[in-house]
């Protein structure tokens, strides 16, 4: 028994721990449900706490290097410490909120290039090595954010890659340790654009939308006519045109700048 206890200690023969999503596709604000279940191993063991939340891997920039770090960005614990009893299966029910600047990572069914987002379990274990798991989501826009990703469709735009990033946009209510960049490529009539970049910040009332062209990494250039950032209210987004308005502003720096 003593061995089997070292062996549990060490991850061999311990508790397991799996969590099942009710509903894996989830929109910022929302909530995902679901139940964990733990498995008893071969010896009793104390469990210290159970907890999920929601975890991302972000891009990181030290000096010269890029780095990919996982950041857990939200987290709920599940009840407190109990006797695990061998063999033994408990199924705890929990519902995860969503934060509303959580990134997006389908678009019209398609999951973008360069996103993962998922739930993470930690079962805390005393004496014993922590046993996790990483269960994938998939975050849909709002319709507010749909809207402007429908303006650049419309507007012959074409999905480039996605990616989140440590840091913070100035100007903006966001609170996460990190943002997400939408990058597209433009259509022919904007020739002289290498790319369009687009950034979300909501909360639950409205969001900022900022885009920048051909940014220069680790910059938000405000003071440039190549940035703008405007607000988009989540529930009275719909009387704007957003491809005229996207247009137009392309349309004024490329002339200014005798892009195209």
């Amino acid at each position: 028994m003593a061995f089997k206890k070292l062996l549990a200690s060490l991850g061999a023969g311990g508790a397991s721990v799996e969590t099942v999503l009710s509903e894996v596709n989830v929109v910022p604000g929302g909530v995902v449900q679901g139940e964990v279940r733990i498995q008893g191993g071969e010896v009793d063991q104390e469990i210290q706490g159970l907890s999920v939340g929601l975890q991302a891997k972000v891009e990181v920039e030290s000096g010269d290097q890029e780095y990919k770090q996982d950041i857990e960005f939200t987290k709920v614990q599940l009840g407190g410490a109990f006797q695990l009893q061998a063999g033994a299966v408990h199924a705890v029910p929990f519902g995860l909120e969503i934060p509303w600047e959580t990134p997006i990572t389908v678009i019209d069914g398609q999951s973008l290039r360069g996103m993962h987002i998922g739930v993470s379990t930690e079962l805390a274990i005393a004496r014993a090595v922590d046993s996790s798991d990483l269960d994938p989501v998939g975050v849909h826009p709002l319709p507010a954010q749909k809207a402007i990703l429908d303006a650049f469709i419309q507007l012959g735009f074409r999905f480039k890659n996605a990616d989140m990033e440590r840091g913070h946009i100035r100007g903006t209510r966001q609170q996460l340790p990190f943002y997400q960049e939408i990058e597209f490529f433009p259509p022919q009539q904007y020739r002289g654009l290498n790319q369009v970049e687009l950034s979300f910040v909501a909360d639950a009332q409205a969001m900022d939308v900022v885009l920048e062209m051909d940014k220069k990494s680790g910059l938000f250039s405000e003071g440039s006519d190549t940035f703008r950032s405007f607000q988009v209210g989540l529930n009275d987004y719909q009387g704007t045109d957003w491809a005229a308005y996207l247009n137009q502003w392309l349309s004024e720096v490329g002339s200014k700048r005798n892009w195209f």
